[in-house]
């Protein structure tokens, strides 16, 4: 089963555009991708998740995300499915759908969970070098929250291009607002150095290992 900093495994799928090469084919475009299994076509909360997902795609997207659902079910019942939320929903699926009706990607990726043979609902966060930056798990009986995932998204850049850590529900915390967290002090010259970023205003401080700043 992988984890959060592995690479994502190289495997060849077949979707409802066709042969896809995960992960080269986002990472050779620069782009991530967010990868959502769920339990069955046909189904009323994976069909919620599948039009609430088609409905911020493009948000995805302006992101450098592309997303990108799996099932263990055939590719022609992924085809009809998309086809009844377009002409039933009026939303076109515009990202594939694996048809991973072996089950093979699914259980190396530990979407299976024990005693079942549908797939569970787990995203993975892949970045543009193919690494797995999140991995989230629902059960079959709860649909997923996808601007929770995005948010997740836009924390995981942010966190990469400003070195900084993101708070409890960023950018709209109880404590600090839309501000970043500070990597806390590793040593006593650092600790020296957060007070004096402190005492110029550069940054502000609870305690020297709890300080935060706004973004320019």
């Amino acid at each position: 089963m992988v984890v959060i900093g592995e690479k994502f495994p190289e495997v060849e799928v077949n979707t409802t555009f066709g042969k896809i090469k995960l992960p080269e084919h986002f990472a050779k475009e620069g782009k991530w991708f967010v990868l959502f299994s769920h339990p069955a076509d046909f189904t009323p909360v994976c069909t919620t998740e599948f039009y609430a997902m088609q409905k911020r795609a493009e948000e995805f997207r302006k992101l450098g995300v592309e997303p990108i659902g799996l099932s263990v079910d055939q590719v022609f019942s992924h085809l009809k499915w998309a086809e009844w939320i377009k002409e039933t929903l009026g939303e076109e699926i515009t990202f594939p759908i694996i048809a991973d009706d072996r089950g093979d990607l699914a259980e190396k990726l530990g979407m299976i969970p024990s005693g079942s043979t549908q797939t569970a609902r787990a995203v993975f966060v892949v970045d543009d070098k193919g690494i797995i930056r999140a991995i989230v798990y629902y059960p079959a009986e709860v649909g997923r929250d996808w601007d929770e995932v995005i948010r997740l998204v836009k924390a995981l850049k942010t966190s990469d291009e400003n070195g900084v850590a993101l708070p409890h529900k960023w950018p709209n915390n109880e404590l600090i607002g839309d501000k970043v967290i500070v990597p806390p002090a590793g040593t006593v010259e650092q600790i020296k150095e957060r007070e004096e970023a402190k005492a110029k205003g550069e940054i502000e401080c609870y305690d020297w290992w709890f300080c935060y700043k706004k973004l320019e």
